[in-house]
């Protein structure tokens, strides 16, 4: 009889549990919506695919053990954790004195795909408490002992990479759109704000959870 990578009851649960991490409002999320919001579409895609670049990252360290390791010297991470929370801050705080500019209207955008907002969503992701969470706290429970590590960690990363994309890009795309119908230059001023306050509160949750 083919013994199948996962348990399929532990695989189940899992997935229910990953449906629900996914669609709740975190870092990863609000950086998503902040980014569709300033950048658009294209760059809240790339955002998107660099956080879970990040999440591939971190499943290839869950392989290797590196769970273990955040464990036993917890204040490693925490500098990582707030050193990535202090970098969003910036990103927020930049948005907001864009918006004192004379008028408050946005400057022409200048991203490219490939380059500030992929390594902006990796940055994020891979300093992510809720990352750090998910895989010494949530992921271990589902892995069974009497089954390959590889083959399991493969079916949970594709699994909660599909969810991550789902979700990621819908907030994404929900700010993009926010963004095409703030056209006058009041409304723009006021949407800046609202960027800079939505990259603030993504830092926020990754200082405070962690």
């Amino acid at each position: 009889m083919v013994q199948l990578p996962v348990d399929p009851a532990r695989f189940a649960t899992f997935l229910g549990v990953m449906a629900v991490m996914a669609v709740t409002p975190g870092p990863a999320n609000v950086f998503a919506i902040a980014t569709g919001a300033e950048k658009g579409k294209a760059a809240a895609l790339t955002a998107v695919a660099g956080m879970n670049l990040a999440t591939l990252v971190w499943f290839a360290a869950a392989a290797l053990g590196l769970g273990g390791i955040i464990l036993a010297f917890p204040r490693a991470f925490h500098l990582v954790a707030l050193a990535g929370a202090a970098y969003v801050a910036w990103l927020g705080v930049k948005s907001l004195l864009a918006a004192r500019q004379a008028g408050g209207e946005l400057a022409p955008s200048r991203f490219k795909p490939g380059r500030s907002a992929l390594r902006d969503g990796f940055a994020v992701q891979i300093s992510n408490p809720k990352a750090v969470l998910f895989f010494t706290a949530v992921l271990p429970p589902f892995l069974d002992p009497h089954r390959p590590l590889p083959s399991q960690l493969l079916a949970f990363a594709c699994a909660t990479i599909g969810f991550d994309l789902i979700s990621m890009s819908s907030y994404g795309l929900g700010g993009a759109a926010l963004a095409a119908r703030m056209t006058e230059p009041g409304f723009r001023r006021v949407f800046q704000v609202g960027v800079g306050l939505l990259l603030l509160a993504a830092a926020a949750l990754m200082a405070l959870r962690h």
